[in-house]
């Protein structure tokens, strides 16, 4: 009976240390969690503390003929295509406002803002994207110079760079209006990276984190690729002024490829943490009930 007792009470330990840290991990992101699009059934999100509509407008900066659905000719749900289940497909370049509402399902701060951005993208950046920088994502009120994070593909270079860029308020960080490709200020905080892991048939997962936005101490961010940090921003000290009722999760701005299991969290994920993130077996909804 005794001997009994031990070999169970061993196998449980066993067990805890091999699926311990991970169940701690996944309840630690579950906890996180304010919104959740895994495109599997619908265009609108599974889960979301604000709205889970998806909206298409004709432009960012005339949201007024903003609908709920997707209403781009050229984008659409693809059934099984994605990393998980369905993704959604921009078939052709993406010129129109494609976004979520960011009021609650991003944790916006005013003094001190924190938080995660993290979703996958399949495409070879440079056989299928079109002449021009590519958005896949950007958070913003305003522009992706005006308190904006946001990731992209650049224009020039071959092969093209991914890039992270994080800029607050933009008559605080740029009082000049100086053009961002001849301004250091707008290039010497970015996160480069020059050589990716994208490409056509395979799924490349993206996390942006950040912390202290803000804040009178500054913040920053860091960009990681499939799990791995690829480098983080310079402190950024500017305020970061919202207009909440604006403000909104874009995807696709000018994007051509497959974009899968958009996720967002209340909080700075550790590396850790993005790495569990990164191997769910089922994406983001294996954190849900």
């Amino acid at each position: 009976m005794k001997k009994s007792c031990l070999l169970v009470s061993l196998l449980c330990s066993l067990m805890w240390i091999a699926f311990g840290p991970i169940v701690k991990a996944n309840d630690s992101l579950r906890k996180a969690l304010t919104f959740h699009a895994s495109f599997d059934q619908s265009v609108d999100a599974d889960f979301a503390l604000g709205s889970k509509q998806l909206y298409t407008a004709t432009s960012y900066k005339k949201r007024e003929d903003a609908k709920p659905g997707l209403h781009q000719p050229d984008a659409h749900l693809a059934p099984k295509a994605g990393r998980f289940g369905g993704a959604l497909r921009f078939a052709k370049k993406n010129t129109q406002a494609v976004f979520y509402a960011a009021a609650k399902n991003v944790a916006y701060q005013l003094h001190n803002w924190n938080g995660t951005v993290s979703f996958w993208l399949s495409l070879d950046p440079e056989a299928d994207l079109a002449p021009g920088y590519c958005d896949p994502i950007q958070v913003t009120d305003e522009d992706y110079n005006d308190a904006a994070l946001w990731v992209d593909f650049t224009k020039d270079d071959k092969p093209r760079h991914f890039r992270l860029g994080v800029f607050g308020d933009l008559k605080s960080w740029n009082p000049k209006d100086l053009p961002p490709d001849k301004n250091p200020g707008f290039l010497g905080r970015l996160v480069v990276v020059r050589k990716t892991p994208f490409g056509r048939g395979r799924w490349t997962h993206v996390a942006i984190t950040h912390q202290g936005l803000g804040s009178a101490k500054g913040g920053g961010a860091k960009l990681y690729l499939d799990g791995v940090l690829q480098g983080k921003t310079p402190v950024i000290s500017e305020p970061f002024g919202w207009d909440l009722e604006r403000a909104a999760i874009r995807l696709g701005v000018n994007y051509v490829g497959l974009f899968d299991d958009l996720s967002v969290f209340n909080r700075e994920l550790s590396g850790e943490e993005v790495n569990a993130l990164y191997q769910l077996k089922n994406g983001v909804k294996s954190l849900r009930p």
